[in-house]
């Protein structure tokens, strides 16, 4: 896994003698450090008596490079490379300035300075950034200013970005040092020490990623994944890496969240390895974090561009499962109240069954709501039960893909039932009663708020209405769980009193007993303005509009509640065998 790791002094790193040039990979996100990052690294250089430990950088050696002038890709290690550099080239400026040109040692200092900046045979730049925002282009900038190297080409509002700010904060902060002191600092930075470790694969820097705690930003699967097929296909000239760029950048709007798209990159394996001739790598029968990257480094290395165009188009799919009230007219508007659903009841680990499924044009809008309206059901009951365990969901699924493909690869909604119905993957409907009538919000607290919302919903009219996953500015949910009888250690002496005839210990043995059970839930958009009040309080709290936001708002939760004087035990219980009851129809299996 690991080439070398050695020890290296920055001197070592950007030797003036050495041909060695490091290149950290076009498309990697772009320099990102700023203020607080630089003024801690010098400030830890200034501070050191000559020998200061920055971390690790990690490196795979470009096997096609010259042997003459070594590449090195950079995967962990740009933010404080680039910096180092940047540093150099606002020294090399003050030193031009400041020190005296009759000075016997002035060409050997700014020569010497100037080598760690670009080779000094060929003129190649020792470090080569990414592409991404005018990187580069921002780098080639500072080196033109400062008359190591001549670019013509100057982007614009090159001042605005990380690049020359970093540099302008250097010279803003050596600008009062004579250049006696530069030269004192240079000698600092040079002895500030680092270990490189070379490795052979993006699979391997990655799995070292989470056993190293470098000061830079690490980068995740699927930046490596892209810098990866970005290469590949500009390598193998079969597409220039620009127009790849552009393409790549689909997938990133289809799924801009980072976790997303590396739980896509897992379930799109998951879905389709049984295609042994395209997309399943020998040895690895399940995509997990941990081998996601050498599994794509296989399929990039063998299928560039079939890999590139599958995962542009099933990323477009999987948006329309993740986000259907986002989705074009073409993707089924009619299934997005279910797959909304299927968003809301936590049931990632089916998108594996459904990338594959909609990749089939043989189905038709009713099969995929049979389908999901099931998964639905299936994952409430999971969620409740526990059963089947998390660890084994990914495999029942891709059990389930394998077992269609050997019966023709097309499947009834019918037999996707009654496959997953089995008690060897779901849960009896003995066992889901019984979690029902427990101490469900102890259970699962999203489980418990998804079941509530559905009775209240099939209960509702249009215009009763209400969207109970809506949120507020804060992105949190505006309506919660409410317990009617409070749940918090001390009990209010007026719930004492109402529920226990003011015995404490009964009350507390009530509560321990009963305040978790359905019965004694309910949703409220206002839980902060009902809190540990009593009863009646609740039960007819209103808001500054006088509108009634306590158990008088009109919610069918609500109906057992309005008309109450008191709520008791049996209150309790009465409830939660009406609720329960509701909630076996409503995710009844037959």
């Amino acid at each position: 896994m690991i080439n070398n790791a050695n020890k290296y002094s920055i001197a070592e790193i950007f030797n003036v003698d050495s041909r060695i040039k490091y290149v950290i990979p076009k498309f990697q996100r772009e320099y990102t450090w700023n203020k607080d990052n630089w003024e801690e690294l010098i400030n830890d250089i200034t501070e050191s008596d000559g020998s200061h430990f920055i971390g690790s950088i990690i490196c795979i050696k470009n096997p096609e490079s010259d042997t003459y002038s070594p590449e090195l890709e950079l995967i962990d290690g740009q933010q404080r490379l680039t910096t180092i550099s940047l540093l150099f080239c606002s020294m090399y400026k003050l030193l031009k300035e400041k020190m005296p040109t009759d000075n016997e040692d002035y060409s050997y200092h700014l020569t010497s300075l100037k080598g760690k900046i670009i080779n000094r045979n060929g003129g190649d730049i020792k470090l080569e950034l990414s592409r991404q925002n005018n990187n580069f282009n921002d780098y080639k900038s500072v080196l033109d200013e400062i008359g190591v190297k001549d670019f013509s080409d100057k982007p614009n509002n090159k001042g605005n970005r990380r690049i020359f700010k970093c540099f302008r904060y250097f010279l803003s902060k050596l600008e009062d040092r004579d250049y006696k002191e530069i030269l004192e600092l240079l000698d600092k930075i040079s002895n500030t020490l680092l270990v490189k470790i070379e490795v052979d694969s993006h699979s391997d820097a990655f799995m070292l990623f989470e056993s190293l705690n470098n000061r830079g930003i690490p980068l995740s699967a699927i930046d490596l994944i892209k810098n990866k097929i970005l290469a590949k296909l500009e390598g193998d000239k079969l597409m220039t890496a620009d127009a790849a760029f552009d393409k790549w950048n689909l997938i990133i709007n289809n799924l801009p969240d980072y976790s997303i798209q590396e739980r896509f990159l897992r379930q799109y394996y998951n879905a389709f390895k049984y295609n042994t001739d395209l997309v399943k790598v020998g040895g690895i029968t399940r995509a997990t974090k941990s081998n996601i990257i050498k599994i794509y480094e296989n399929l990039i290395d063998l299928r560039p561009e079939y890999v590139f165009r599958e995962l542009i188009e099933k990323s477009n799919t999987y948006r329309f499962l993740i986000s259907p009230e986002n989705n074009d007219e073409k993707f089924f508007p009619e299934l997005r109240k279910e797959l909304k659903d299927l968003i809301n009841v936590k049931a990632a680990p089916a998108y594996i069954l459904l990338l594959y499924l909609f990749s089939n044009e043989k189905y038709d809008a009713i099969f995929y709501k049979e389908v999901i309206v099931f998964l639905v059901k299936y994952f409430i009951r999971r969620n409740i039960t526990d059963f089947p365990n998390t660890r084994n969901l990914d495999q029942i699924f891709i059990d389930l893909i394998e077992k269609i493909e050997e019966d023709g690869g097309v499947a009834s909604a019918e037999f996707i039932i009654e496959w997953l119905s089995n008690k060897e993957r779901m849960s009896s409907g003995e066992l889901f009663e019984e979690k029902l009538r427990g101490d469900l919000y102890e259970l699962n607290v999203d489980a418990t708020r998804f079941i509530l919302s559905k009775i209240e919903e099939s209960k509702s009219t249009k215009e009763h209405f209400k969207d109970f996953w809506a949120k507020d500015n804060s992105n949190k949910l505006i309506w919660t769980i409410e317990h009617i009888f409070p749940e918090g250690k001390n009990i209010p002496a007026d719930w004492v009193e109402m529920i226990a005839d003011g015995n404490k210990e009964k009350a507390e043995n009530i509560q321990v007993e009963l305040v978790h059970k359905i019965g004694n839930l309910t949703l409220t958009g206002f839980n902060q303005n009902l809190s540990n009040f009593d009863f009646i309080v609740k039960r007819d709290r209103k808001n500054k509009d006088d509108n009634f936001i306590g158990y008088k708002n009109g919610l069918y939760l609500n109906e057992d509640l309005k008309d109450k004087e008191t709520w008791l035990e049996k209150d309790i219980e009465e409830r939660t065998n009406k609720l329960v009851s509701i909630a076996l129809d409503i995710f009844k299996i037959d």
